[in-house]
């Protein structure tokens, strides 16, 4: 299998002339067969349904002004009326914080259904609904990161959640069902199966070479750009045509321990992969997860768990394949990704 480091420079070639090549991903533990016959050329790839305008409804509870219309607050920054940025609770939760006591007496976890106890958060990224996040600058952007960071420990205090997922959901067709700019946390009682096919392949990598994955995956082919300690790379294996990842560039496996400079850094590169996403492809709606370690991660797991955050554009549905063999086709190299979005020019 060719591996990241030896990845076939594939300048020059048109996507005639590009074979058909399947990559396993070691951080995913997930084959994806690239078909770049299935495609036009990389710079032609544009949103089918690019973000409207983001007009304000009669009505928006997330706007402020409207605070007393929402699930109850958890927290604000700054403290006081005139807020940047909100954490409150999801009205309509898919898991129940008021279940813990429930769900501590029903013991092991090892039964097939558990009590549905989970927080289910929302962060209000702008106090104005024409404000999406890439418009905030990256000071603002690590403000947001800080907030997840201060939720995550909150949450953590709370023995029987196991994982917290936080995504970011933009546009409808990428699943957000307000318009105004927010993001999404979600705390689980247990390890979902993907996060821990993570773990199984990202302990394969470690045994058969030493090194951590993530670590090994800042290759000069895949790299987009980079901060003073964050990377942007299209993935070795991506999933998704355009995906981007953003990594740290020393390993940590837990979003958590970012300090405030590094979430300002970490602001100013997601701003600019956000930008560079916008323009290259009509401002496609997208989603964003940060892909950090379980909260009981052991000691030794630490070498080999690297978190990260991924940037999907929705540029194309999932069909009967892809559900079916949970093996994705992608129609464009992320080499080729990774050269495109370079030359993307902002000015």
């Amino acid at each position: 299998m060719t591996s990241p480091s030896h990845a076939p420079d594939r300048g020059g070639k048109s996507v005639e002339t590009q074979s058909p090549e399947l990559r396993k991903d070691p951080v995913t533990n997930r084959w994806v067969i690239f078909s770049p016959a299935r495609a036009k050329r990389p710079t032609d790839f544009k949103s089918k349904t690019p973000q409207n305008p983001n007009p304000k409804p009669s009505s928006c509870p997330f706007c402020i002004g409207r605070e007393h219309e929402c699930a109850p607050e958890i927290f604000r920054v700054p403290d006081d009326p005139n807020w940047k940025l909100r954490v409150i609770e999801n009205l309509y939760p898919a898991l129940s914080r008021n279940l813990e006591t429930q769900s501590k007496q029903r013991g092991s976890g090892t039964d097939r259904s558990i009590v549905g106890f989970g927080f289910h958060d929302v962060v209000i990224e702008s106090p104005l609904h024409s404000i999406q996040l890439s418009d905030i600058d990256p000071v603002g952007i690590g403000d947001v990161l800080i907030a997840y960071k201060k939720r995550i420990e909150q949450i953590a205090q709370h023995g029987s959640i196991n994982y917290i997922q936080v995504f970011k959901n933009q546009g409808a067709s990428a699943g957000a069902s307000m318009s105004h700019s927010h993001s999404q946390i979600m705390a689980l009682p247990v390890v979902p199966p993907t996060v821990s096919s993570r773990l199984d392949g990202t302990k394969y990598y470690f045994e058969e070479t030493g090194k951590c994955c993530l670590c090994e995956a800042k290759s000069n082919n895949f790299v987009i750009d980079e901060s003073s300690y964050f990377v942007s790379v299209a993935p070795f294996a991506a999933t998704y045509p355009f995906e981007v990842w953003i990594i740290p560039k020393d390993h940590s496996s837990h979003f958590h321990h970012l300090d405030d400079v590094k979430a300002v850094d970490l602001g100013g590169i997601l701003k600019l992969m956000l930008q560079k996403i916008a323009k290259q492809l009509d401002d496609p709606p997208y989603n964003y997860m940060i892909h950090t370690s379980p909260l009981k991660v052991t000691e030794s797991q630490l070498p080999y768990t690297h978190w990260f955050l991924q940037i999907v554009p929705q540029l194309s549905g999932v069909g009967g394949f892809e559900i079916g063999s949970g093996c994705y086709i992608n129609p464009v190299f992320p080499e080729d990704v990774a050269k495109v979005m370079r030359e993307v020019s902002l000015t």
